[in-house]
């Protein structure tokens, strides 16, 4: 192809192109001389349209012409007609600029800046501005990062851990996505992936930390994390914030954690390749039956594959040098690992997420950033508790996604009830006022059981005298109580009856100075000899 591309007219064409429009030009002469090559050896249109990605119209174009009919055309190609010719000064001075800018931010703002823009595709702008950047000389400019080679690590120091996720296909072509961890020793790159048709959680991924030292038969001296949402809930400028469930793993564990920098995968490259490995090499073209069957295939392949054939650039097996790595790794002791609480953030529209559907609660429960409730699963039950194992309600659990199931009762505004069970409670009071400050004050710090403490304080005040409650109702102001139950039991004590006889207890001021001491204060205690105790110690050593 290259001497055809430098015969004849063709030469001289190509002798006046700058470099881009060089490569464009010489790309599309292979392509013509190779149609013709296809089309003597026998192929059909629609073979040659199937082989080389072209369209059918294309291809017959292509044999239609002759070679100096192709030179004819290729020249037309370079002289055509730019249509976003009148916008090259706009484009070229933005490029002189800012020579990062893409194809893409390039047409917004000729839109923005030109209210009478034509309609134009996305690839027409895309191929205007490289023509500009072609013949201007203005190439767009990416920083390229510096890499330098890592020495290996010493054996059982280090181990790397990420996740993967695939899309199999059953024996009757429905798609099933699986999820799977994957952790790789640093030094001997062992292997070991674990599947898994569930999203990963923090327990689900402490369970596969579990399955993987076992794999190993070790634990390593520490351990590099991408900042995943299942380990972290926050980067917090450099002071990680662990999730509750992976924190109280890490507790029990020997290893230390190594976050790397967000959006930063070269920091772990070691199992990134792992991970494409997996998904090249082992999943590629295998039908899904079921996820037992899978890990099971898994680790045939980790035996006769993955951690058997020598690593490209060790130049090594890993099973060999996994011999030697597991005599420097902490030794493995089974671990349970502990299920904490299913909680679920509550939305400020008061539902919840769980399992793609929304389920409603009372209103009030959201109360701000941070509003978590507890979300157990018992058969077709959903039930919704708050932090201290009441619960607040229950749901039917919806098969379905993307639903909002939502009862009736929970979207009903309560308050004016509520407000007309204060003004009562209050009118009921000498001091009006006081008691709606108290009731406030309770509101605030329990307003989903608002009701409850209404309730309460209304049978303690049916059961006690007036003057009983207004000492009850002043004390428990002063002293900033918030609480029914309180009130209740301050009220029960002013209610005691005081017993007359009950003497006072006498106290006794004893001053040393004034000579004046009783002679109870005078009396001296009694001590122990020395020797009671060497002579019950010699009895019973004798």
């Amino acid at each position: 192809f290259w001497a055809m591309a430098q015969k004849g007219k063709s030469a001289s064409l190509a002798g006046t192109k700058t470099p881009a429009i060089m490569n464009a030009y010489l790309t599309k002469l292979m392509m013509y001389h190779e149609i013709h090559r296809m089309k003597r050896e026998g192929y059909s249109i629609s073979k040659i349209s199937r082989t080389t990605l072209l369209n059918r119209r294309t291809v017959r174009s292509y044999l239609e012409m002759s070679e100096p009919d192709f030179d004819v055309f290729m020249e037309k190609q370079s002289e055509r007609k730019k249509d976003l010719f009148a916008y090259e000064g706009f484009v070229k001075s933005r490029l002189e600029k800012y020579p990062d800018t893409s194809s893409a931010q390039m047409h917004d703002w000729l839109k923005e800046h030109f209210g009478d823009f034509p309609y134009t595709t996305i690839k027409t702008v895309f191929n205007f501005v490289a023509w500009v950047r072609v013949k201007y000389s203005l190439p767009k400019l990416s920083q390229t990062r510096q890499y330098g080679k890592v020495e290996e690590l010493p054996y059982g120091q280090q181990a790397q851990v990420d996740f993967g996720e695939y899309n199999l296909r059953t024996s009757n072509g429905k798609r099933v996505k699986v999820f799977f961890f994957t952790m790789v020793l640093s030094r001997s790159r062992y292997k070991y992936i674990w599947f898994t048709d569930k999203y990963f959680t923090s327990e689900l991924a402490c369970e596969a930390h579990e399955r993987a030292f076992a794999f190993i038969g070790g634990i390593p001296d520490q351990i590099v994390y991408d900042q995943d949402k299942v380990f972290i809930t926050s980067e917090n400028h450099g002071d990680i914030i662990l999730t509750d469930g992976f924190k109280a793993y890490t507790r029990e564990r020997s290893f230390t954690l190594h976050f790397c920098r967000k959006s930063d995968p070269e920091s772990k490259g070691k199992v990134e390749n792992v991970v494409k490995y997996v998904k090249q090499n082992f999943l590629y073209n295998r039908p899904y039956e079921d996820i037992e069957t899978l890990n099971a295939a898994a680790l045939g392949w980790l035996g006769r594959t993955a951690n058997l054939l020598p690593h490209n650039g060790t130049k090594k097996q890993p099973a060999i040098e996994w011999e030697i790595e597991k005599s420097f790794l902490t030794p493995y002791t089974e671990c349970l690992v502990k299920q904490k609480r299913v909680t679920h953030t509550v939305r400020k529209d008061n539902t919840i997420c769980w399992k793609s559907n929304y389920y409603s609660v009372p209103l009030g429960t959201y109360k701000g950033a941070g509003s978590i409730v507890v979300v157990n699963v018992e058969d077709d039950d959903l039930t919704i508790c708050d932090m201290e194992g009441i619960e607040i309600c229950r749901h039917l659990v919806f098969n379905g996604k993307g639903h909002t199931i939502k009862k009736t009762d929970h979207a009903r505004d309560k308050k004016p009830a509520i407000n007309q069970m204060v003004d009562q409670l209050c009118l009921l009071l000498d001091n009006p006022l006081q008691g709606r400050q108290f009731l406030n004050a309770i509101r605030e710090a329990r307003p989903r059981y608002i009701r409850d403490q209404i309730l309460i304080l209304k049978h303690t005040m049916e059961k006690h005298g007036q003057a009983v409650i207004e000492q009850a109702l002043d004390y428990c102001c002063k002293n900033r109580i918030s609480s029914a139950t309180d009130f209740k039991a301050v009220a029960e004590q002013y209610a005691r009856p005081v017993n007359e006889y009950l003497e006072r207890a006498k106290v006794l001021t004893m001053n040393p100075l004034n000579g004046s001491l009783p002679a109870a204060a005078l009396v001296q205690p009694a001590q122990s000899s020395i020797a009671d105790y060497q002579s019950i110690i010699q009895n019973k050593l004798s």
